[in-house]
């Protein structure tokens, strides 16, 4: 299923009325089951659904290693629904957790993302010693949104990217802004890539959920062209999480953890 459709829409500008094709998003919804036990859904876009699902059930501990995962399926139900299968060693309490602590995000669609719990404080503080010069972020920042094709069709996707080096990157595009970190950080851990030495950058603002995230995954850096929340600060703060809003031309606000970055 293509990502996109056209279809007719009427434009007005000035004193002129006319119709014209264009191009939008679609949505669908992807069902999540772990040897043969339904998880949850997510509102999406139908692209990199296996890759979002594996990032997902990895951001939430349910997954703890990528080695763990035997076979994937995924099948198209019909144009609304996809049904994605994963054999793999699991964390059983973990999936209880989402049962039980679930909570709704306030990323964009509904999601569901366990809250970090006050045990896993000291198992998931971010120690990495990876430093980047400013300028590269820059530089990145500036370059991201000509790397995402979706968003250029259609305006209408969040994106966010891995970066793990000039040549090894991974995109991911949705409505959903929580769903980017996973379909991005799916496929760089799917192609083996160290993500614990990387930074990643996402379009838009920076949420406790999208915080958690890159902390769940010891992402040492998470940069933002938009502003974080008080929550996100705080996360960042107890976790060692570098955090950087507004990075626009050649400024930046780093929130917390200023030592990664090089000036």
């Amino acid at each position: 299923m293509e990502p996109v459709f056209k279809f007719e829409v009427t434009k007005v500008k000035g004193d002129k009325k006319y119709t014209v094709q264009d191009t939008v998003i679609r949505e669908i919804k992807l069902e999540i089951y772990v040897n043969d036990r339904y998880i949850g859904a997510l509102m999406g876009t139908p692209v990199d659904q296996i890759e979002l699902a594996i990032g997902y059930l990895m951001s939430e501990n349910i997954i703890e290693n990528v080695k763990d995962i035997e076979k994937t399926e995924l099948k198209n139900i019909d144009d609304k629904i996809f049904k994605v299968y994963i054999k793999a060693k699991v964390n059983e309490k973990s999936i209880d957790k989402l049962d039980t602590e679930g909570v709704i995000v306030s990323g964009c669609g509904r999601g569901v993302s366990t809250q970090i719990s006050k045990k896993a404080i000291d198992a998931k503080v971010i120690k990495s010693d990876l430093c980047i010069d400013a300028s590269l972020l820059f530089k990145e920042m500036s370059e991201f949104y000509t790397q995402c094709p979706l968003y250029e069709q259609t305006g209408c996707v969040h994106t966010a990217k891995v970066y793990i080096d000039k040549d090894t990157y991974f995109i991911g595009e949705d409505i959903a802004q929580h769903n980017t970190i996973d379909k991005a950080v799916g496929k760089a851990l799917m192609a083996g890539a160290d993500i614990s030495k990387s930074f990643l950058m996402v379009s838009g603002r920076l949420s406790s959920e999208m915080v958690a995230k890159a902390v769940m995954h010891q992402i040492p850096i998470l940069a933002s062209r938009t502003a974080s929340t008080c929550r996100g600060v705080n996360i960042a703060d107890k976790f060692g999480l570098t955090l950087i809003g507004f990075v626009r031309g050649e400024k930046m606000n780093i929130y917390r953890n200023p030592r990664r970055i090089n000036v």
